[in-house]
């Protein structure tokens, strides 16, 4: 293993010593990392670092090639990319019909889940019909409709407006702020750099760094995107003056 994680959290998903490979390539390679306790964590890394291949692996939606995943019984929420929902149905159909799926009879929350994410004027257009922006709110609605302990969202702020961003990473950081674990994927963490509380860094399957964000050494008005980005180069051999 390259890096460390020291998340010490009892109630926290353990992913041990894990290797995930397809065929000669290995997507993540012998990582071991603890995401929980009620954090905003960011998981941070250029594109083909293995990201969105260790959501799957939490999830259990593909099976690590070696090592262990270990989940709490907690509801696990989540959201990806391409957005996951009945194309025939109303967005307040899809939001029915789901919460009666997974027993969530809290319709309050659903309301507030509406309410913040800006679906209320949505509820009665077809899924299949909404434009991207939306299409990528009403997935969130669903992944958050249970109230999951756990939330993952892959590159939540795609597709998204300005206004729907910045609610999302307010409402999220409130979430989070509730007790609940929220895991965010991305390669651009200037936005969520206000609310996020850790950082995980992949490069290429391996873990470059896991710690709070208070523990990273930033250099006077560094910001953490910078600190990410030197990082990864270094990682790569090259120096920010080659640059």
């Amino acid at each position: 293993m390259t890096g460390e994680s020291s998340n010490g959290s009892a109630e926290a998903i353990r992913v041990d010593g894990v290797t995930r490979t397809y065929g000669d390539v290995t997507a993540i390679d012998d990582l071991s990392v603890a995401i929980g306790g009620g954090q905003y964590h960011c998981l941070l890394g250029p594109n083909g670092s293995g990201k969105s291949t260790l959501m799957r692996l939490i999830l259990g939606l593909t099976r690590p090639t070696s090592g262990s995943i270990d989940r709490p019984d907690a509801q696990i929420g989540c959201g990806f990319q391409h957005p996951n929902f009945y194309p025939g149905l109303s967005v307040r159909e899809n939001i029915h019909i789901f919460a009666r799926i997974v027993g969530a009879d809290d319709w309050d929350w659903n309301q507030t889940v509406v309410t913040e994410l800006r679906l209320s004027r949505a509820l009665d257009r077809e899924a299949g019909d909404l434009s991207g922006g939306f299409a990528r709110r009403l997935d969130l609605a669903l992944a958050l409709i249970k109230k999951p302990g756990f939330l993952l969202l892959d590159e939540p702020l795609g597709a998204l407006d300005d206004v729907s961003q910045t609610r999302l990473l307010d409402f999220l950081g409130r979430y989070a702020g509730d007790g609940n674990t929220v895991l965010v994927s991305t390669h651009e963490i200037t936005e969520f750099e206000p609310y996020v509380d850790r950082i995980t860094v992949l490069h290429r399957g391996e873990l470059v760094f896991d710690r709070r964000v208070d523990e990273i050494p930033l250099d006077g008005d560094e910001s953490l995107q910078s600190y990410y980005v030197d990082t990864v180069l270094a990682r790569e051999g090259i120096s920010v003056d080659e640059e």
